[in-house]
């Protein structure tokens, strides 16, 4: 019997903007600057404190949805996602769901067996976390230091369909939005320093079906190589 891979992709792009998604602290480098010096009540998430959406990221959000050939909604809601996040002091991060700011797009990728197109499903703006830093002491006790700088960068996420069928194709697609975020100057493309990241949503099923089985998810990928060896090792 043969089976199919079953692959979508969720990923997720620092928007080059100078300030953050909902205060006017500034977007730095988070792997060079001195921690916790960009950070203020609102992304720090203080009681009484009030997030403002970013006018410049909604217009790079925008551009990168009218790239893909998504529609842009007239209207777009900003809603909470509720899990726990060490290192969002809220404990939730501000997103968008049932009302993203734009929906069914597509891009063409070149597989061995010609041009493919892979739909979109939507593109929304929402706001990266901070960082966890393990570390242990010369005496060797363990534990976790939290840098804020990071904490409410202006992420944009693209949502493809379970489109693509191999883990090369799902390399490809990654390569070729990378180039459309680099190329509009939207992101830096720097995936070492963590500004774009993958997560791959994998399942199985028997050549020719039309079921989706149970998926697994690899979060955070930051290099192609990853996504692809990952990928096909699910």
């Amino acid at each position: 019997m043969n089976y199919q891979a079953v692959i979508g992709l969720e990923v997720h792009a620092e928007l080059l903007t100078q300030s953050k998604m909902f205060c006017g602290c500034q977007v730095v480098d988070s792997t060079t600057a001195e921690p916790n010096r960009y950070s203020c009540p609102v992304c720090s998430g203080m009681p009484g404190s009030l997030p403002v959406a970013n006018e410049r990221a909604v217009q790079l959000g925008v551009m990168v949805a009218l790239a893909l050939h998504c529609k842009v909604a007239p209207e777009s809601i900003f809603a909470r996602k509720n899990y726990f996040y060490p290192d969002l002091p809220k404990g939730y991060q501000i997103s968008q769901y049932e009302r993203p700011l734009a929906k069914d797009g597509h891009i063409t990728i070149a597989t061995g067996d010609g041009e493919r197109t892979i739909r979109i499903r939507q593109v929304h703006l929402e706001e990266d976390t901070g960082k966890l830093l393990h570390r242990e002491s010369s005496s060797g006790a363990r534990g976790s230091l939290v840098d804020l700088n990071r904490a409410g960068v202006p992420l944009l996420e693209i949502v493809s369909e379970p489109d693509m069928r191999s883990a090369a194709e799902a390399a490809t697609y990654a390569k070729e939005l990378h180039s459309i975020l680099t190329y509009m100057n939207v992101n830096s493309g720097d995936m070492e320093k963590g500004v774009i990241r993958f997560e791959a949503n994998i399942s199985v099923r028997v050549t020719g079906g039309q079921t989706l089985n149970t998926r697994t998810e690899i979060k955070n990928l930051n290099s192609f190589r990853a996504l692809q060896h990952s990928t096909q090792y699910e």
